[in-house]
């Protein structure tokens, strides 16, 4: 099976240009599968095949999952992963049919995205102060991320010649190597201009490279990095919330959305595929809309 396994994701990679985070997470998701089916076989992972899987077994696999209290979005993601490697391999001529054709996905959990108000979000990018290269390197971090709405992998992949402050905007390549250009306002292209002209030649030491955001060996700042910063702000600020990168990305299409923005600017501004992903912001503004409604209404 593992030679199967590697061959599709050859496949993701080179037909579908699917990112490294991407392969990654279909990769985990596949052997997690294979575990699960080798004991419940009683079998060697190595020695699974294509066709000892069935769709019985799978919805067994899937009531594991279930056990084991992880989410209806991780399940069927899992569901989607699975599908997808059976569909090549049946185009392959690996098996005759897809097994999992005909197993119905969990129904996705209605949860609306966790967003900062506006007083919050402006306290959060401007709780970096001073002239040092870290805390110049924080603030552009900050304002880059709130003012594009650009997610946290696509700002640690920035580089330098991604950049265009003369006219407010960078590059960005996004999820399936989708490339699209974000603007910048005012705040963030000063503070990325403090930030590349005097906290980034410090943090690189004379180091070659082209990644915009540094960490203190002068190596590009990882994922993990931009989370770390995050949490040391929200920490400072004594906000009473759990605060990520994607959660200034809700706040960007949120906040968007409350001041007037259409609904198709702001799918092509996130880089959504589908405009039903981006609707999820507009059921946001109704409940803050109510919110608002039930606390100044005499009679609400």
């Amino acid at each position: 099976m593992y030679s199967h396994v590697d061959s599709f994701i050859y496949y993701l990679q080179l037909e579908k240009n699917a990112s490294p985070h991407t392969l990654d997470n279909y990769q985990r998701d596949l052997f997690d599968g294979l575990d699960f089916f080798a004991r419940k076989l009683g079998r060697p992972d190595n020695q699974i095949r294509p066709g000892d899987i069935d769709r019985s077994l799978f919805r067994a696999y899937l009531a594991d999952l279930q056990g084991r209290g992880l989410s209806r979005a991780t399940r069927a993601r899992r569901l989607a992963v699975w599908r997808s490697f059976f569909r090549y391999l049946s185009r392959e001529e690996v098996v005759p049919v897809n097994p999992l054709q005909g197993i119905s996905s969990p129904r996705a959990e209605k949860r609306l995205p966790r967003f900062l108000f506006t007083d919050q979000c402006r306290a959060l990018v401007e709780a970096p102060r001073g002239n040092t290269p870290l805390a110049l390197r924080d603030r552009a971090l900050l304002e880059t991320l709130y003012a594009s709405g650009i997610r946290v992998g696509e700002l640690v992949g920035l580089n330098l010649d991604d950049l265009d402050l003369s006219g407010g905007s960078l590059r960005v390549a996004g999820k399936g190597a989708r490339e699209r250009v974000a603007p910048l306002g005012t705040f963030a292209v000063r503070a990325l201009e403090k930030y590349l002209s005097a906290g980034r030649p410090a943090l690189a030491g004379g180091k070659p490279g082209g990644a915009v955001f540094l960490n203190y060996r002068g190596g590009r700042l990882s994922a993990r990095g931009v989370r770390k910063i995050i949490d040391k702000y929200v920490s400072q600020l004594s906000l009473h919330c759990r605060v990520s990168p994607h959660m200034l990305r809700h706040s960007f299409a949120t906040h968007l959305l409350d001041n007037g923005a259409d609904l198709r600017a702001v799918q092509e501004l996130l880089g959504h595929v589908r405009l039903s992903t981006t609707q999820i912001y507009t059921h946001v503004t109704r409940e803050k809309l109510k919110e608002v409604y039930r606390r100044a209404h005499p009679r609400a």
